[in-house]
């Protein structure tokens, strides 16, 4: 998937804030932060979505990397948000299987807002 941006990131063909990495996945910061902490972790084969004929493996790697993720990033301890976007009612803008792992401030209570609240 040469035109996908994550999968460059992950091939090391684009240039990345890499957090952490092992076989399976790889972790690098947002580069539009929503949060003071705001990482994604992706796997290194190319998923489109969570729906995407995902192994057992593959999911089991992206959410085991979350608390080593969220201890890299200083928030285990107070706590963090784990959001999958999946497809486009959702704002998934990149269309590579991601987690997105935010934290470092107090978050709203509610989890989501939709587009055409005000």
């Amino acid at each position: 998937m040469s035109e996908c941006i994550f999968c460059q990131i992950a091939d090391k063909e684009m240039d990345a804030a890499v957090v952490y990495e092992d076989d399976a996945v790889m972790a690098f910061d947002d580069i539009m932060p929503q949060a003071p902490v705001h990482t994604l972790i992706i796997p290194k084969e190319h998923h489109a979505h969570i729906g995407d004929a995902v192994s057992a493996e593959t999911l089991l790697a992206l959410f085991a990397a979350v608390p080593k993720v969220a201890e890299i990033k200083g928030v285990a301890e107070s706590g963090y948000r784990v959001i999958v976007n999946n497809g486009d009612d959702a704002a998934q803008t990149v269309g590579h299987l991601h987690v997105h792992v935010m934290g470092g401030r107090q978050m709203a209570h509610g989890m989501v807002r939709f587009s055409d609240e005000t």
